[in-house]
């Protein structure tokens, strides 16, 4: 696909992560959209890490990454993701990507690739008693493309984003453990206002850093279940953590991010959830 802007409707999720190669460790994203929003984190991030791959020698796959968010983009403007290829050891990878739009960072990732191995294989947690995705009612994921989600009753815990749910890609995905480790990071940034604070502070909007650590592969063009948990706000800061597993109760990654939370501005309200 060409660099051009494209009807939101239009796009999928794999023209998202579409990367036009412009020299060695070079990218730049090729999907636009002609909008007033934002750029999703989830988004460069997914495009950050799949840049990050093309680096690594055959075989290997993501096993963790930590990103920052430095500056807000903009989903109408082509961003450029720049690869450091900072080491490659016997089994393991390390990448850096820096994302610039208009001549700014607004975005870095670290990234650590390793050779798939058989090892110990041990659940310490078991799998929640939730219903299956195919009982529950379809919700609907704001500008998330080709996504589908299930969001079964929020029993304990009263957040003002749904912080249990089941989610897969609505398209068909290719048999690359790479291009679902990507999705598994576009999913992985939906609920950045997941805590609800009494007293005034509201998430403001913004996330500042994201880690994942991938442990098992996944196909996220099936069903895998987000189980996200509120933790602390202060100093301004909101963070949660979270899982992502399997529909056989195998955890897929865990994450952790942490979000701006300010109190209103008077006479101008922070962004609704």
């Amino acid at each position: 696909m060409s660099l051009e802007s494209a009807p939101i409707a239009s796009a999928t999720l794999l023209d998202l992560l579409e990367l036009e190669q412009i020299d060695r460790d070079l990218h730049r994203s090729v999907v636009l959209f002609d909008e007033p929003f934002s750029l999703y984190g989830g988004q460069v991030a997914a495009q950050a890490l799949y840049a990050a791959g093309r680096a690594v020698p055959p075989g290997r796959l993501p096993h963790s990454l930590h990103c920052y968010y430095l500056r807000g983009g903009s989903a109408a403007r082509p961003v450029l993701f720049r690869v450091d290829r900072d080491r490659d050891g016997r089994s393991y990878s390390a990448r850096r990507v820096t994302a610039l739009q208009d001549g700014e960072v607004i975005f870095t990732m670290s990234a650590s690739f390793a050779t798939p191995r058989r090892d110990a294989d041990h659940e310490v947690e078991p799998m929640p008693d939730i219903a299956a995705p195919e009982l529950l009612p379809e919700w609907e994921f704001e500008r998330m493309w080709s996504m589908q989600a299930r969001v079964p009753p929020q029993r304990t815990r009263s957040t003002p984003w749904p912080s249990r749910f089941w989610a897969r890609s609505a398209i068909e995905l290719p048999d690359s453990p790479l291009v679902h480790a990507c999705v598994l990071t576009y999913l992985s940034d939906t609920s950045s206002g997941l805590v609800d604070v009494p007293g005034g502070a509201q998430w403001a909007g913004s996330t500042l850093d994201h880690t994942v650590w991938f442990h098992r592969p996944a196909r996220l063009d099936e069903w895998v279940l987000v189980d996200l948990l509120p933790r602390t706000v202060a100093g301004g800061r909101g963070l949660y953590t979270g899982t992502v597993r399997r529909a056989d109760g195998a955890t897929v990654a865990t994450l952790a991010q942490e979000s701006l939370f300010r109190e209103p501005p008077p006479g101008r309200p922070l962004p609704k959830i």
